[in-house]
């Protein structure tokens, strides 16, 4: 779901480890469309995405059963961390030779769209080459564009409280469903008073976070065209996380800023954090505390502004191969096996079949599991705000104004002004 977004997407994707040390890896083609065919009927596809190496390790083992089932098919691979990925893709784009089919994420749909190089997968679901029967939440709609279907999600998400279960049992904090912010700041000075340990890691940069409110209050980050927010609306904002900094609700930037790539949560230095639920799992192995999943506060009591967001996979608009590039597509979204071989590596699988496939058993994934079973029947989840071409550009100078804000180089009204202009130049085309 993105996402590339917050520190804590990027951080998890371990950007230092992803290389091409893999066996296999890395090997390219120069066909126009990045696929090939040989003389016996065999294809070849190009398929790419962002990660590290122990996500290369699950989706070769995806792959390995994909060759089996089509063995007239065969995929090459390509990874990189997250930066590097777009950096590449980019200049794959720019060239005419992108893979073929490539992990994707909801804010560069409208981007490479206007830029041609999406392949609208609709006429190979009428072809019943690809399936989008079967998907959970309404997560079929997740990469429709203008009609148009330019994503298929592979793996759920949703925005989530991470907290330290400890820490808040000593403050006397129970975040429940429908808590309030007035309730949620009451938790940050509880916490900090009780514990000595700041409340939460700071709400700077945290775009889906502050998109969601938004949403509670009936406005949105995004429009299909541009910002849905005004300056006073940010300014507001970041004024309220820059007290919280200043009164210890949260935790000191600098401090934070010390401690990476370790997160303020795992590090001790707060007693929680806002992030995609799915991460849940990078606190486990870098803390020493025990974890758990909270509600979203609202500003009403009942609405959260939530949705599930999702990682997709994308085909090129002028592959060679359309048809061999939907039933990849297919396969990685429905099979059962490829659900028991990622797990929630790329977030909850989007199928019934690949949710029912694989049930968790440890307790940090089926926590996981929970928390979006219980977005579904509460009922909070709402469609997602499409993201205009820009919109990636915007996600960027956000989280990095934000984190100069945090640090001290900029004041609120600096930065404000600063992510105005740089999102006005980004979304003007």
């Amino acid at each position: 779901m993105q996402q590339g977004g917050n520190v804590g997407r990027r951080t998890v994707l371990k950007a230092a480890g992803g290389s091409l040390a893999v066996a296999g890896l890395g090997a390219t083609a120069t066909a126009c469309g990045g696929g090939s065919g040989s003389g016996d009927g065999t294809v070849t596809i190009r398929y790419s995405w962002w990660g590290a190496e122990d996500r290369a390790e699950r989706i070769n083992k995806t792959i390995a059963l994909f060759e089996k089932k089509y063995p007239k098919i065969k995929v090459k691979t390509d990874f990189q961390p997250y930066t590097d990925f777009w950096k590449k893709f980019n200049t794959q784009a720019s060239g005419g030779n992108p893979p073929d089919v490539f992990q994707n994420a909801i804010g560069f749909l409208r981007k490479y769209d206007a830029k041609n190089v999406l392949l609208d997968l609709s006429r190979q679901v009428e072809a019943k080459n690809l399936s989008m029967d079967g998907f959970r939440a309404g997560l079929e709609k997740f990469g429709e564009i203008d009609g148009k279907l330019l994503g298929v999600p592979v793996g759920s998400n949703s925005m989530a409280l991470v907290i330290d279960k400890p820490v808040y049992t000593r403050a006397g904090v129970k975040p429940e469903q429908g808590w309030t912010w007035d309730d949620f700041d009451e938790a940050m000075a509880k916490i900090r008073d009780r514990t000595g340990r700041a409340g939460d890691s700071g709400m700077y940069g945290v775009m889906y976070l502050y998109d969601l409110y938004l949403r509670q209050n009936g406005k949105a980050f995004f429009t299909e065209d541009g910002l849905g927010f005004t300056e006073a609306d940010l300014t507001a904002w970041w004024t309220k996380a820059e007290k919280g900094v200043e009164s210890g609700l949260f935790a000191d930037a600098k401090k934070v800023a010390q401690i990476k790539p370790k997160a303020a949560l795992s590090a001790e230095l707060a007693g929680s954090e806002f992030t995609w639920d799915n991460f849940t799992v990078r606190y486990t192995s870098e803390g020493r505390s025990e974890y758990g999943l909270a509600p979203i506060p609202t500003t009403d009591g009942k609405r959260t502004g939530q949705y599930l967001g999702s990682l997709m996979l994308s085909g090129y608009k002028r592959t060679e191969h359309p048809e061999e590039v939907a039933r990849f597509i297919d396969f990685m979204v429905h099979d059962p096996e490829v659900a028991r071989i990622m797990g929630y590596d790329r977030g909850v699988p989007t199928t019934q079949a690949q949710w029912d496939a694989y049930r968790p058993t440890d307790p940090v994934n089926k926590a996981i599991a929970a928390y979006e079973e219980s977005l579904v029947e509460s009922g909070v989840l709402e469609q997602i705000t499409p993201h205009p071409n820009g919109a990636d550009i915007c996600e960027a100078a956000f989280l990095r104004i934000a984190e100069e804000m945090a640090l001290g180089s900029r004041s609120v009204e600096e930065a404000v002004r600063q992510f105005f202009t740089e999102s006005k130049t980004a979304l003007a085309g």
